[in-house]
């Protein structure tokens, strides 16, 4: 949300808006600003979303739940047509904007931030495969020859809305080094998430869907040969790659991180030449005899200096952010966290999967990344960062074991539909809980409120 000119300058109401009305509506506004800008809002607003979802999957409205996502949607363009239901349009619509964003993040990690730097990169790098392979290892272990062990990928994911928000609520006991841990080991976990689901959870390719999101591809490249910058532009191969990706047997939100990683990085103007060029419009639409239509000209030219004065990733990204945050991944989570409990099966291979799945998040994280950082750490790989420990590291992989929306997704495409899932998807909700439970509990206990330099801790990362 965006700041208005009330925020700097009193002015009277908008001609023709009823004073009475517009006070109410910024008295309403305030307060949700003031939620939106608390580090763990769009944790909060997704545990609401799982928790409505549960309560609703178990309550005498269950039918109408289930039914809701049933519901058919579809287009028609001449003789062709689509139509699929309302969690297709979810899972596979919806959540390309949130892969898209997630595609972004890691192209603009791999230009500037964590990820630019080997030496920068190594940490989160090592902890991250840790926390991939022995959540895993854990799962396969439990389940090893029989059908449930496809859901091996389902433990490896983290939620970074959740963790970052678990983190948040430590308050000054987290230093700065522990949340850029954080979000550059998510970053990796989401690249391996990603190629998970490429490689083994795909279908079968098809040459012509790979076509069509080959063309897409191309076209992309064609416009920003072209110095084409418009975003709304990109929509048309956007959907050709999409389309493409789904013709192919590939799940279509690869095609959002394919275009986020395809996003340029650099801005046209930058700050200083965005700066120098607003003065000098500014100046001349400051004179008295220019008309609206004047005027228009010289305020399309400082649009054009506030559009390019940041790169399109940081504009696109500053735009999705919030949408995906607390629209698309609450919207996700309602329509697949309502497990039925009495659905849930624990017999035979559902044991197996719940407890794979709870073993591997609760324990398997914590237990890769900690484990994998100091053995990395000791063999002198890595160093760690000057007030970073390796209780900062135990607790950012506890944290880490909190697995929700990524997890989620995986068991949908891991298991078909029936007992095995919705046990899959109660064992990620209860893992989720105890995973933010324990580390909430641990990172009081072990934590200061201020930070003091550590003596593992001998050198500074970045």
């Amino acid at each position: 949300m965006g700041n208005s000119p009330r925020d700097s300058e009193i002015l009277p109401p908008p001609p023709g808006a009823w004073g009475a009305g517009l006070r109410l509506v910024e008295r309403m506004r305030a307060p949700v600003e003031r939620f939106v800008a608390v580090e763990a809002a769009s944790g909060i607003v997704l545990f609401a979303a799982a928790a409505v979802a549960l309560i609703w999957a178990n309550s005498a409205w269950q039918p109408l739940y289930a039914a809701l996502w049933h519901t058919p949607i579809g287009f028609r363009i001449g003789p062709w047509s689509m139509e699929r239901d309302l969690h297709f349009w979810i899972n596979d619509g919806l959540m390309a904007l949130f892969f898209f964003v997630v595609g972004l993040e890691i192209r603009r990690e791999m230009h500037q931030g964590e990820l630019s730097e080997v030496r920068r990169a190594a940490l989160p790098l090592v902890a991250a495969l840790g926390g991939m392979l022995v959540p895993a290892l854990i799962y396969l272990g439990l389940n090893q020859g029989r059908a449930s062990a496809v859901g091996w990928g389902v433990p490896m994911a983290t939620d970074i809305a959740f963790a970052v928000g678990v983190l948040a609520l430590l308050g000054r006991r987290v230093g700065a080094g522990m949340r850029i841990l954080l979000l550059a080991l998510a970053v990796i976990d989401d690249v391996g998430a990603i190629l998970v689901i490429a490689i083994f959870y795909s279908g079968g390719i098809q040459l012509l869907g790979l076509g069509v999101f080959a063309g897409g591809v191309g076209l992309v490249f064609a416009l920003q040969a072209l110095g084409v910058r418009a975003i709304g532009v990109y929509v048309a191969p956007a959907l050709l790659m999409w389309g493409g990706a789904y013709g192919a047997g590939l799940h279509p939100t690869l095609a959002g991180v394919a275009l986020g990683l395809l996003t340029p990085v650099r801005a046209w103007l930058g700050r200083e030449r965005f700066a120098s060029r607003a003065e000098t419009v500014q100046q001349s639409a400051g004179r008295e005899d220019l008309d609206e239509h004047q005027l228009l000209s010289h305020l399309d030219q400082i649009d054009f200096a506030r559009r390019e004065a940041v790169s399109p990733l940081e504009r696109v990204l500053h735009a999705l952010h919030g949408w995906v945050a607390f629209g698309v991944l609450p919207l996700f989570a309602l329509a697949n966290a309502g497990v039925t409990l009495d659905a849930a099966d624990f017999s035979g291979d559902g044991t197996r999967v719940f407890l794979g799945i709870v073993l591997g998040l609760v324990v398997g994280k914590p237990l890769g990344i900690l484990g994998l950082s100091w053995c990395a750490a000791r063999l002198k790989v890595v160093v760690l960062p000057r007030l970073l420990g390796f209780q900062h590291i135990g607790l950012v992989g506890g944290v880490a074991g909190i697995g929700f929306t990524m997890a989620l997704f995986i068991a949908e495409l891991a298991f078909p539909k029936g007992a095995l899932l919705q046990t899959a998807k109660l064992a990620i909700i209860v893992a989720s809980a105890l995973a933010a439970g324990l580390s909430l509990a641990l990172g009081r206990s072990l934590l200061r409120a201020r930070e003091v330099p550590l003596p593992e801790a001998d050198a500074e990362l970045g």
